[in-house]
């Protein structure tokens, strides 16, 4: 059970990746790339999971009565929440561009980005 979370991990990349590369739209591709995304989410929850742990406040505790999450992880996974949106964000602002000037959002279509 303790590889569980790395397998679902690696599955929701996996799958982002296969839709990224069978993608024939630009929005639908920014969409895999996000499910790409969530999961380190998700990696990152099972990094800094551990059984009996309490939330890192010690206002209550001693200092070493009981087992506590790692704040590191959960500040990384906040971080990361707030960075894929950002890139969605700006990824779709491009593919709205790109709409906008060629008319289309297939890829195979966008004949002048061909070198």
């Amino acid at each position: 059970m303790d590889v569980f979370p790395y397998l679902v991990a690696a599955w929701v990349f996996l799958a982002g990746c296969y839709g990224l590369a069978t993608s024939r739209d630009l929005i639908h591709a920014v969409g895999c790339l996000s499910v790409c995304q969530s999961a380190t989410y998700v990696l990152l929850l099972a990094v800094g999971y551990r059984d009996g742990a309490t939330a890192p406040v010690f206002s209550d505790l001693e200092p070493g009565a009981r087992p506590v999450v790692d704040p590191v992880v959960q500040a990384m996974a906040l971080t990361d929440v707030v960075v894929g949106a950002t890139v969605t964000a700006l990824l779709l602002a491009l593919v709205v561009q790109v709409s906008k000037r060629h008319g289309t959002v297939d890829p195979d279509e966008l004949s002048e980005l061909r070198g």
